[in-house]
């Protein structure tokens, strides 16, 4: 159990960078240590909700130095170029430039649309990350990618560009709601399945003192996931290897949030849906037991209730699979489970088969 008054950092290695994503409840308060003397303006990308909860906060901690506050109205429909530019004519209004810095604080659209911003305005500027939702704390806001959407598919224009640091507070997702609250465990989840056995058994075995959002019980579920997630982008930034996995469940769950136009489901409950996939798949091609499957579709559904996805036509979610980024030179790559624990990366797969555990997924209940 990782004890709440030792809180770990986990540095991130990149050929080009090394920074440290800090887990440790009240980290909000020393955001200044982490912005740069030399640095110029700093600007910093919100929404309207959280900087009402906790702007307060982070004024405070940047110890008297002044931030131009510029809100991002939020959401996966609003996550496009469209709105970056925006942002962009802002800061250049507000006398931004090449000494600049983008402070990201809000959940993962926000800190994929500042780390966005940041990788590309003027070449490229500093972006801190400071992310207020369990989702964007375990796994948006940390590992670089930033992004944005196409009509056609999610993240498909976006760019490398790794933080200065990721100061993750876990007292910020006290204020969340409790949908948004378990939205952000599925892809906590996600790393129980994909590389730890322990995260997934805590997950399955101790739901209500997760639900209730336990401090050392919340705290040791986001450490782990942080610590997977910090492992694997310094062995591979770019994804062109390892980092692969980290896409359980996101192949088919991108199709379902690309085929309900990013308006009906939250990320971490398209991802959910997506996981049931992809666990029936790994079952129908023999490389996962029915056991673990069955394990895996009913840890899922304990951090429900997901929103009905029955009505999904699956032909048109396998012909939006063609536009995942994750599809290479025509072939659609699945991660699949092999054991609870461990996974493996897996293209051209027959479409029947797909088709066959999409059905079996979205007729699943709790």
């Amino acid at each position: 159990m990782v004890q709440r008054e030792h809180m770990p950092t986990f540095e991130v290695r990149t050929p080009h960078s090394t920074y440290s994503s800090v887990v440790r409840r009240g980290i909000l308060s020393e955001a200044a240590k982490h912005v740069p003397a030399k640095a110029g303006s700093v600007f910093v990308i919100t929404t309207e909700d959280v900087w009402r909860f906790h702007g307060h906060k982070l004024e405070q901690s940047l110890n008297g130095r002044a931030a131009e506050v510029l809100f991002f109205p939020g959401g996966e429909k609003n996550k496009r170029l469209a709105h970056v530019e925006q942002l962009a004519e802002q800061m250049l209004e507000r006398h931004g430039d090449r000494t600049s810095i983008v402070i990201g604080f809000g959940g993962g659209i926000v800190t994929d649309v500042a780390g966005f911003l940041a990788a590309i305005f003027m070449r490229g500027i500093p972006v801190l990350q400071i992310p207020t939702t369990l989702l964007a704390q375990v796994d948006a806001a940390v590992g670089g990618k930033t992004g944005v959407n196409l009509v056609t598919g999610k993240n498909l224009i976006g760019s490398f560009h790794q933080p200065l640091a990721v100061l993750i507070d876990p007292d910020l997702t006290t204020t969340l709601p409790e949908r948004e609250f378990r939205a952000g465990l599925f892809e906590v989840l996600k790393c129980g399945v994909i590389r730890d056995r322990a995260i997934f058994d805590l997950m399955a075995e101790r739901s209500r003192e997760v639900l209730a959002m336990t401090p050392a019980v919340v705290d040791e579920l986001i450490a782990g996931a942080v610590r997977i997630k910090a492992e694997v982008v310094s062995a591979d930034e770019r994804e062109s290897g390892l980092r692969r996995i980290l896409n359980f469940g996101h192949t088919i769950g991108h199709a379902i949030e690309a085929e309900t136009e990013y308006v009906r489901f939250l990320h971490g409950e398209a991802i959910a849906w997506g996981m049931i996939a992809a666990a029936h798949l790994a079952s129908l091609r023999g490389l996962l037991s029915a056991q673990d499957c069955n394990r895996i579709v009913a840890a899922v559904h304990l951090y429900g209730p997901l929103p009905d996805a029955s009505d999904l036509d699956p032909e048109r979610l396998i012909r939006r699979l063609g536009s995942d980024k994750k599809t290479l030179q025509g072939n659609v790559h699945f991660v699949l489970p092999e054991e609870i624990g461990k996974v493996t990366v897996i293209s051209g797969i027959e479409p029947r088969l797909i088709r066959e555990a999409i059905d079996r997924a979205l007729a699943s209940r709790a």
